[in-house]
C-alpha cells in the first residue's frame, strides 16, 4: 500500500474476492489480465487453476457453484478468450449455477492498439447472464464485486460478468472491500400454505414432483419427513434426482423421456400435484391444459419465486418462500386422508422396475446401455458423484440410475450442452476429494474438452472418465431414426482413446466384455489418479425401446 493510503486496484480486486471466500479462479489469463494475475500471485487464499480452454474453466467454475452454493470464479482475456466463456455462461444461467466471470479489456481511457481484439463483451454477455458490467473506475470495485456475487448466488442462481480493463486494474484507489451481509430467505405466507394443505386433503391421488430448485437448497430432510408422514409418492425431473433417496418405496421414477413413459402414466393418474422447485427451463414432466378443457388436476407450485407463466404451466396455488420451510409448514398442517389411493401409481412403478431389470441383465458386447447403467451403480458407493456429458445415455442414466443423495447425479437438462462432463467431474473432485467421481461422456462430448485431461493430471485429481464409444453423435442419430430420416451425416472416426489418455499421463483401458467392464470400474474406483475407460456401446435398440416399447407397455397398463 502506498504512503497516501492508496493501493493498486488489482490488489483491491483480489482482496475483495478473498473477502467473498473465493478458493479458486479457473481460467486462461491473457495480456490484459497481467495486473490481476500479478496481484493473485501474492494471495495466500486463492489458487489459480490454469485450464487448457476457457470453456473448461467456465464449466468448472459453474460446477463449483452448483456444489457449494457460492459463486465459482473464472477468468479470461478479452475478445477470443471472452467469447470462449459464452457457452459456460449460458450453462450456468440456465442451469441455476452461481458463477462470476472476469474478463480483461484494453485500456478504456486511451487507445493502445486501435480496435485490435476489441468486442463489446459486456453487451455480448448481458442476454446470458444475470448481471454484466464494465469497471470504469477502480473506486467502484468493492461495490460492483459485492453486487456480482449477490446476484449470482440469490435464487435463481446464475452467471454474472465483470470486465476489468487494463488501465482500471493499474489505477490507485483508497476504496475498501464491502463485507457480505447476512441474508435469510423469507418464509412462505401462512394463507398460501393453508390453501395447499386444503387442496391436498381434498385430493384422492396426490403426487409430489421434485425439480431443480429442490436440489439447490437443503430440502432433503424436510421432503423425506413429508413423504414419511403422508405416504404421498414422489417422482423427479432430471435435475431433481437424488433429493430423496430413490430406493424409497414411494419413488415413482424420473421423468427422463418427454412423454409416454411409465412415470407419465402415474402423473396422468394424479388429481393434485405438489410441484417442488419447478423450473420451466427443464422439459416439463407434465403439461397443463387451459382451464375448463380437460385437465382438472390442481397444481401447487412450491418454490422461492413465483411460477414463470408458460402455455403448459400455470399453477393454481403458489407457496413462495424458502422451500424447506414451506414443506415443513405443509407437513405440520396436513392430515393424511383415508381417501388417498396410490395403488395405480405404484403399479406403474413396479412395471417399470420389472422392465428395466430385464434390460439390465443383458450382458451383450458392445455394452448394452441399461446394463452399463446398472454396472456403474453397482460399482459406486452411495455418495459417489457421476457427471454426465450430453448424449442419449443421459436418458438411460436418468431413468435407470438410482440416486441416493442430492447432487450426486450431475447432468444438464437446461442448456444441455456437450463438453461439460469432464470439467464438471474435475470440479467435483476438487470440492469432494474423498468421494468417488466418475465422468460419463459420449465420444463426441468428451472430445469437445478432452484437453482438460492434462489439467486433471497436473492437479493430481482422482477421477475416472467412462467414454461410451459409438463413433457417432448418438443422440441426434436416435432422433433422426425416430423421425424416419435416412442415417446420414452423424458418424465419424475416433482416436485410440487408450493411447490418448496415456499421452497426457493418465491411465487408459479398453472394455472387452461385460465382465471386463465390471473389473475395470472396480479397479479405477480403488486406484488413485486419472483413469479413462473406452467402452464400446450398442445403441442399436435405442429407438425401439425408448420410442416404441416403453410407450406401448405403459399404455397397455
Amino acid at each position: 500500500m502506498a504512503e497516501n493510503g492508496k493501493r493498486k486496484a488489482s490488489d483491491l480486486f483480489i482482496e475483495c474476492l478473498e473477502r467473498e471466500g473465493v478458493e479458486y479462479i479457473f481460467g486462461v489469463p491473457g495480456e490484459e489480465n497481467l495486473d490481476l494475475l500479478d496481484s493473485l500471485s501474492r494471495s495466500r487464499q486463492i489458487k489459480l487453476i490454469l485450464t487448457r480452454h476457457e470453456q473448461g474453466a467456465g464449466f468448472m467454475a459453474a460446477t463449483y457453484g452448483r456444489h457449494t452454493g457460492k459463486a465459482g470464479v473464472c477468468l479470461s482475456t478479452l475478445g477470443p478468450g471472452a467469447t470462449n466463456l459464452v457457452t459456460a455462461a449460458a450453462y450456468a444461467t440456465l442451469g441455476g449455477m452461481p458463477m462470476l466471470m472476469i474478463t480483461g479489456q484494453k485500456p478504456i481511457k486511451k487507445s493502445k492498439q486501435g480496435r485490435f481484439q476489441i468486442l463489446d463483451v459486456v453487451s455480448m454477455m448481458q442476454p446470458i447472464t444475470k448481471y454484466a458490467h464494465q469497471m470504469a473506475s477502480s473506486d467502484n470495485i468493492p461495490s460492483r464485486l459485492r453486487e456480482a456475487f449477490r446476484i449470482a448466488e440469490e435464487e435463481k442462481p446464475g452467471a454474472t460478468h465483470l470486465e476489468l480493463p487494463e488501465d482500471i486494474a493499474d489505477e490507485q484507489t483508497d476504496s475498501r472491500p464491502i463485507p457480505r451481509s447476512m441474508v435469510r430467505r423469507p418464509t412462505a405466507d401462512m394463507k398460501s400454505v393453508v390453501q395447499a394443505v386444503e387442496a391436498l386433503e381434498r385430493a384422492r391421488r396426490p403426487l409430489l414432483i421434485i425439480g431443480a430448485g429442490a436440489n439447490r437448497k437443503m430440502t432433503s430432510n424436510m421432503l423425506n419427513e413429508f413423504v414419511e408422514k403422508t405416504g404421498i409418492p414422489f417422482l423427479t425431473t432430471q435435475l431433481g434426482k437424488g433429493v430423496i433417496d430413490e430406493r424409497h418405496s414411494r419413488f415413482l421414477g424420473c421423468a427422463a423421456l418427454s412423454a409416454g413413459d411409465f412415470v407419465h402414466r402415474a402423473i396422468e393418474d394424479s388429481d393434485c400435484i405438489l410441484n417442488i422447485g419447478h423450473d420451466v427451463i427443464e422439459k416439463p414432466p407434465f403439461f397443463m391444459h387451459n382451464a375448463g378443457e380437460r385437465d382438472e388436476r390442481v397444481v401447487i407450485h412450491v418454490s422461492t419465486k413465483t411460477a414463470e407463466v408458460d402455455p403448459v404451466y400455470f399453477p393454481h396455488i403458489e407457496v413462495i418462500g424458502d422451500i424447506a420451510n414451506a414443506i415443513w409448514q405443509i407437513k405440520e398442517a396436513v392430515t393424511p386422508s383415508a381417501n388417498w389411493s396410490f395403488d395405480e401409481m405404484l403399479r406403474y412403478r413396479r412395471a417399470e422396475v420389472k422392465h428395466t431389470t430385464g434390460l439390465a441383465a443383458d450382458e451383450r458386447f458392445p455394452i448394452f446401455p441399461p446394463h452399463l447403467v446398472q454396472q456403474v451403480r453397482d460399482a459406486l458407493p452411495d455418495d459417489a458423484i457421476i457427471c454426465l456429458d450430453n448424449g442419449v445415455y443421459k436418458i438411460w442414466f436418468a431413468r435407470g440410475y438410482c440416486a441416493c443423495r442430492p447432487n450426486t447425479v450431475l447432468l444438464d437438462n437446461a442448456l444441455a450442452t456437450m463438453g461439460a462432463g469432464l470439467p464438471s467431474a474435475m470440479a467435483s473432485a476438487m470440492v469432494y476429494p474423498d468421494r468417488k467421481i466418475l465422468a460419463i461422456c459420449g465420444d463426441g462430448g468428451f472430445m469437445m474438452n478432452s484437453q482438460e485431461m492434462e489439467t486433471a493430471v497436473r492437479l493430481g485429481l482422482n477421477l475416472t472418465v467412462l467414454i461410451l464409444n459409438d463413433s457417432a453423435y448418438g443422440m441426434i442419430r436416435w432422433k433422426q431414426a425416430n423421425m424416419g430420416f435416412a442415417d446420414f451425416g452423424l458418424t465419424y472416426g475416433n482416436p485410440d482413446f487408450v493411447h490418448y489418455a496415456r499421452s497426457y499421463g493418465a491411465n487408459g483401458y479398453r472394455v472387452e466384455s461385460a465382465g471386463h467392464l465390471r473389473e475395470l470400474l472396480a479397479h479405477c474406483r480403488d486406484t488413485p489418479g486419472v483413469h479413462l475407460i473406452d467402452c464400446p456401446v450398442d445403441y442399436s435398440e435405442n429407438d425401439r425401446i425408448l420410442n416404441v416399447e416403453i410407450k406401448e407397455m405403459s399404455r397397455a397398463l
